[in-house]
């Protein structure tokens, strides 16, 4: 099969984040699966046009951060019409309407979150408020009748407020192989992390904040910031003794760095699941955070606990939680995700049950096994979906 991807971002651009991982992640599973994968994306100064994936898929890349949606429509007329068996539209905040323009193609979209409060946080006012009473709105109601994947029951009761139909959740992805640490090589001195773009809806500051009210009564307290982002500048200015900014850290560095700390904290004003969380866990580090859409999914899930959203609150809980740790009370778990494998096969099936991809089978992993193109219909039974 070959599959178009629409994403505004590849993992190379600069302001990459969990949406990109979770793009390349399922396209590097189809690939394996012998599929042909194409990612369209915006420009990346100092990248090339066209490219291809560690992994094997291709990248096309047209257009600045507001230009790639016009970008998206020219490159289906000009080159994609006819060369596709199924368009994979990923809603970013502005979506690129496939569906609107593509035609003689199925389309199945993939939203990870809405956008709602953010507005608020990343948008000044008037745009605030047009952003958010009539722009998410008035896109989003181009998707009522379109297949929708999501990651969590939080994005799927948001996005039905805003009264689409077709939609299914999926786990989110994981990959084992990413942690590891179980646990083992702690610091000694109690330790907070903060992981995230420093971003006005990631809320850092509070992380901060927590950070300062414990430390009045827990000494030697430290908190750790990894990430880089506009804020950060800021955030240095009024940060505390003990508080380490590592900035934007590979991989894994950033793994050994969740397995050390004793307590991750999360303050977004909502996430779509808050992949983060499950990485922590799975270096046996517990989860503080928000009780905000997406969190109240991840974290519930990992053993971890849920605050009001306030610094107040989160200190109050993170404090119990340093209890919990110290005196082995505390052992988080790794719940709520899938496989990539599992994951990429799932987004396959959902096309299949919606009627976008009729026919198809896959094993227990979601590996590819056989297909059948959508005009090879042999009037037989529709071979079965093991997974």
């Amino acid at each position: 099969m070959r599959i178009l991807i629409y994403n505004w971002r590849d993992m190379v651009h600069r302001n990459a984040g969990g949406a990109e991982v979770y793009t390349d992640r399922v396209a590097k599973e189809w690939v394996k699966q012998g599929h042909e994968v194409t990612l369209f994306a915006s420009s990346v100064e100092g990248r090339p046009e066209f490219d291809v994936a560690p992994g094997g898929y291709a990248i096309v890349r047209r257009g600045t951060r507001h230009g790639v949606y016009r970008e998206a429509r020219r490159y289906w007329r000009s080159e994609g019409r006819g060369n596709f068996d199924l368009v994979v539209d990923e809603v970013n905040t502005r979506p690129f309407g496939c569906s609107r323009f593509v035609r003689g193609t199925p389309v199945v979209a993939l939203i990870h979150q809405v956008c709602k409060e953010i507005w608020d946080y990343e948008t000044t006012w008037p745009l605030s408020i047009i952003g958010r009473r009539v722009l998410e709105p008035r896109w989003l109601s181009w998707y009522r009748n379109v297949p929708v994947v999501t990651v969590s029951e939080s994005s799927r009761e948001s996005l039905e407020g805003y009264g689409l139909k077709q939609i299914s959740v999926l786990p989110e992805g994981y990959d084992e192989s990413s942690g590891g640490t179980v646990g083992s090589g702690k610091e000694t001195n109690p330790t907070l992390v903060f992981v995230g773009r420093l971003t006005a809806n990631k809320r850092p500051a509070d992380a901060l904040e927590v950070h300062r009210l414990l430390s009045r009564k827990h000494k030697n307290l430290q908190l750790w910031v990894i990430g880089g982002g506009p804020e950060e500048e800021r955030l240095r200015r009024f940060a505390g003794d003990g508080v380490t900014f590592f900035g934007r850290c590979e991989d894994n560095v950033k793994q050994a760095l969740l397995g050390r700390a004793h307590i991750l904290l999360v303050t977004s004003v909502r996430e779509g699941w808050g992949l983060v969380v499950t990485e922590a866990a799975s270096n046996g580090t517990v989860a503080c955070g928000y009780d905000v859409a997406g969190l109240r999914d991840s974290i519930t899930a990992s053993g971890g606990m849920l605050s009001d959203a306030s610094p107040a609150s989160l200190a109050e809980i993170t404090g119990e939680m340093l209890r919990r740790v110290a005196s082995g009370v505390s052992r988080p778990q790794v719940g709520g995700v899938a496989s990539w494998a599992e994951v990429a096969g799932g987004i396959l099936s959902v096309a299949a049950e919606q009627g976008v991809v009729r026919s198809k089978i896959v094993d227990r992993t979601g590996r590819w096994i056989a297909t059948r193109s959508i005009d090879e219909g042999s009037g037989g039974p529709v071979p079965e979906v093991l997974s």
